[in-house]
């Protein structure tokens, strides 16, 4: 009997090539929307506006019902997640304006370093708000600026120098800032405004969008901005294409890096305000700009999805959808976000929202999908943190972390992935006080500060000057402190706090 060596040899190759398949380190997406409230998504329970695909990835993977941010605003909540240590270690990193210096330094060791040296190639795109050059205000925007993003282990970058809300309103790629008419320089400046140029607090004819408070300074596209700015009109975004554009960028870097192992941390403008959503979701939400920019948002998750899929790389690639921090509704336009709330609750039964210390502020939306590894429809109440983002994907990708990298990271490959139903032991959370939920239970510490923020966020803040403690399993609303009842616990869990404040790392 003859054999067919052609066919046999193709047969053993199919063979090869598709157990290099099987054995090719996943490709890693991380999607980090802005402002998304935990009761945001229907996969959570939202009923008056649909997230369909967000809800796909919780239905193909798994729904991390207890993940956190570490911090109930922006910048350190970025912070943590890319460096894998808590913000609150290292000063300067509030909530950073928009000609802020670098704030993830080149000196630091980086989750897109460590995925480098594991062979990816990496990318971010979007929303940045961790500062760029060596020092505040002193940016070269019309060449380029240095140190950037790939000096921290980003081969290639798209971004928001900071937030939709903040000059200078222009996209930065590696570096340089992308549609530049060198004879219209950029000028930006946090102190004072430029002679000629309009604000909204001058020039309120001019307003598309109202600001509710503050953000009356440059006016750029018809909304007013915090900061000054002139030049570079050939540059300046269109609000209503962000979406568009990012996830279009988003959507190349997925296509250019088919064929290698990629690690991209893609960061929605969506729903931060201003809140200006392309036309085709206007009135689609029935809930104002904020619905149909939540709207905005999953069709950017979606877009992500249909390329894994046309590339044939959604069963090799880690999905992980969450959010910077809680929710805000009205964060400083009028948009009609209180008016056409209804019943929708952005934070779900959890108290508080962004910049908030309760649940609210830091519990955030957290699927993820990873086929072959997570079982599909998957819940799971492990206690985990984006912080821990580094050292589990450190072991995803079979890289060993130096002594001093992501100091505050846990490998929690395995809550993650459904099969450990406890999680972490503790767990620190920032938000003008600090936290700490061990278990069932959630300590705050006293503070003296507001106990709401203004009349239009009308955030509770969750300062007392009293200790705070609360069940979390038996009131996950926090509703009723019961430090009084539970001294000495309330002592155990400030001690325990201290100690990880006075870690010597």
């Amino acid at each position: 009997m003859k054999i067919n060596r052609i066919a046999a040899f193709g047969a053993l190759s199919a063979l090869a090539l598709n157990t290099q398949a099987q054995n090719k380190q996943p490709n890693i997406i991380i999607i980090n929307a802005d402002d998304l409230g935990y009761g945001d998504v229907s996969c959570n329970g939202a009923t008056a506006v649909a997230t369909p695909n967000v809800d796909r990835i919780a239905q193909d993977g798994i729904r991390l019902t207890n993940f956190h941010t570490t911090s109930a605003t922006s910048t350190p909540s970025r912070f943590s997640l890319l460096t894998g240590k808590y913000a609150w270690r290292v000063k300067g990193t509030g909530v950073a304006p928009g000609d802020a210096a670098m704030i993830v330094t080149p000196q630091m060791q980086t989750l897109p370093d460590m995925m480098k040296r594991a062979g990816y190639t990496t990318g971010a795109i979007g929303k940045w708000h961790l500062g760029l050059g060596a020092e505040r205000g002193k940016q070269n925007w019309n060449g380029e600026i240095t140190p950037g993003l790939k000096d921290i282990g980003f081969d290639y970058s798209y971004i928001m120098a900071a937030t939709g809300d903040r000059v200078p309103c222009v996209y930065i790629e590696n570096g340089r800032v992308d549609n530049l008419d060198p004879n219209d320089p950029i000028e930006v400046s946090y102190a004072r405004p430029f002679e000629g140029e309009p604000t909204g607090k001058k020039n309120p004819e001019m307003l598309k969008m109202h600001p509710s408070h503050g953000h009356d300074q440059a006016l750029i596209n018809g909304i007013s901005r915090i900061g000054y700015m002139k030049g570079g009109k050939k540059a300046l975004w269109v609000d209503e294409e962000i979406a568009d554009v990012i996830t279009n960028k988003a959507v190349k870097f997925i296509e250019d890096n088919a064929q290698h192992p990629f690690f991209l941390y893609f960061a929605t403008n969506d729903i931060h305000v201003p809140r200006a959503p392309h036309a085709r979701f206007v009135g689609k939400s029935g809930m104002g700009p904020r619905g149909d920019a939540i709207l905005s948002f999953d069709w950017s998750v979606g877009e992500i999805l249909r390329t894994l899929d046309e590339k044939g790389l959604a069963e090799n690639t880690i999905v992980l959808i969450t959010s910077d921090n809680g929710p805000v509704v009205d964060d400083g336009y009028f948009d009609q976000a209180w008016e056409k709330l209804g019943a929708h609750q952005p934070w779900g039964i959890y108290r508080g929202g962004k910049y908030s210390a309760f649940e609210g502020g830091t519990r955030v939306l957290g699927v993820m999908r990873w086929k072959g590894k997570i079982k599909p429809q998957s819940e799971t109440n492990a206690l985990l943190s984006q912080i821990d983002l580094f050292a589990t994907l450190a072991q995803v990708v079979g890289e060993d972390l130096g002594a001093q990298e992501a100091p505050d990271s846990q490998n929690q490959l395995k809550a993650f992935t459904g099969k450990d139903k406890k999680g972490r032991d503790f767990l620190v959370e920032d938000a003008y006080t600090r936290t700490i939920t061990m278990g069932d239970w959630k300590y705050i510490r006293p503070s003296k500060g507001a106990y709401r923020s203004n009349n239009y966020v009308r955030t509770e803040l969750g300062n007392l000057k009293k200790p705070q403690l609360f069940n979390l399993k038996n009131d996950p609303s926090e509703r009723y402190n019961v430090a009084d009842k539970y001294p000495k616990r309330v002592k155990a869990m400030e001690a325990k706090l201290k100690a990880i404040e006075t870690q010597q790392l």
